[in-house]
């Protein structure tokens, strides 16, 4: 009876007939050859950006109000033009009007230095948010889908700033409590990563379809889902600045247009606010996706 009591009695030897251990094999495979090709792809990145790293944050402020501090400049050299804007095609009183445009430029100009200086964040932001807003109805472009949805994502971005500063101060206060800093932090990072990719949105369901069309959409939209679940957000974050920025340079070349093109303003208007959209991302790659996401649920189980 002793000579029974080999391995396979306690069930440690291989299965002969190839039951159990076989069967476990195939499940999730899948799933895991995409986390292993991503995993090193995201080695490569990390070691190709190690040297921008530190300024990362700097940088994807600084792209994020870009916008607003290109729309103070374009106000204050288009003054005559906006107030006739927003007084015969808007119909806003004159004096109402000026002091529409005096409080936007003071506004952007005031909250975007906050932002780059890493200031009053909360404030700046508040601010920010609020000019879009005001610009929105200030201008009837609310009902604009392209515009409404890259306004959406512009304010993705202004609330990853505003997560960003949540997370420098609690590692600035590591040893004290900081639940509810902590809680508002995880649903700022999550509102921010599902706003960043309407402009995504915006882009895949207007303008004319073509086979490159078809295939940068294709691969947007799987970034902009991984993006949003947090699963390899930092790897598709990545894609999408790359995919944004060259369709930027390809598409919103203003600098290639005449000064009296008539949608010269129009194309520079959009490449700035790409570039906003485009620092939210670099913001998001850097500090990652919060508690929310496919990436942290891996590191707790």
């Amino acid at each position: 009876m002793a000579q029974l009591r080999g391995q396979g009695s306690y069930g440690i030897a291989p299965n002969p007939f190839g039951g159990a251990p076989a069967a476990d094999k195939p499940e999730g495979s899948a799933l895991d050859a995409i986390r292993e090709q991503t995993s090193k792809i995201e080695d490569i990145l990390d070691g190709l950006s190690e040297p921008i790293k530190p300024f990362l944050p700097a940088i994807g402020r600084f792209l994020i109000v870009v916008t607003f501090i290109e729309d103070t400049l374009r106000i204050l050299t288009q003054w005559s033009d906006q107030l006739l804007y927003l007084h015969d095609y808007r119909h806003i009183p004159n004096g109402i009007t000026h002091l529409f445009l005096i409080v936007n430029m003071v506004t952007m100009a005031v909250a975007s230095t906050l932002v780059i200086i890493r200031k009053h964040s909360e404030y700046a932001v508040g601010g920010l948010i609020g000019v879009v807003i005001t610009q929105a109805l200030g201008y009837g472009l609310i009902f604009d889908l392209n515009f409404f949805l890259r306004n959406l994502s512009v304010m993705g971005g202004l609330l990853m700033v505003l997560s960003d500063s949540w997370v420098r101060k609690t590692k600035a206060f590591a040893g004290l409590p900081q639940i509810e800093e902590k809680d508002r932090k995880m649903y700022f990072q999550l509102a921010g990563r599902v706003l960043l990719i309407f402009l995504f949105v915006g882009f895949v369901f207007s303008g004319q379809w073509s086979i490159w069309r078809v295939v940068v959409s294709l691969i947007g939209l799987v970034a902009c889902v991984m993006v949003v679940v947090g699963f390899k957000a930092k790897f598709s974050a990545t894609l999408l600045v790359v995919i944004l920025s060259i369709f930027n340079i390809l598409v919103n070349n203003f600098w290639t247009l005449h000064e009296h093109h008539p949608h010269k303003d129009f194309a520079k208007y959009d490449f700035f606010q790409i570039l906003s959209i485009v620092g939210g991302l670099l913001l998001l790659v850097n500090s990652g996706p919060g508690q929310f996401s496919i990436d942290e649920k891996k590191k707790v189980y």
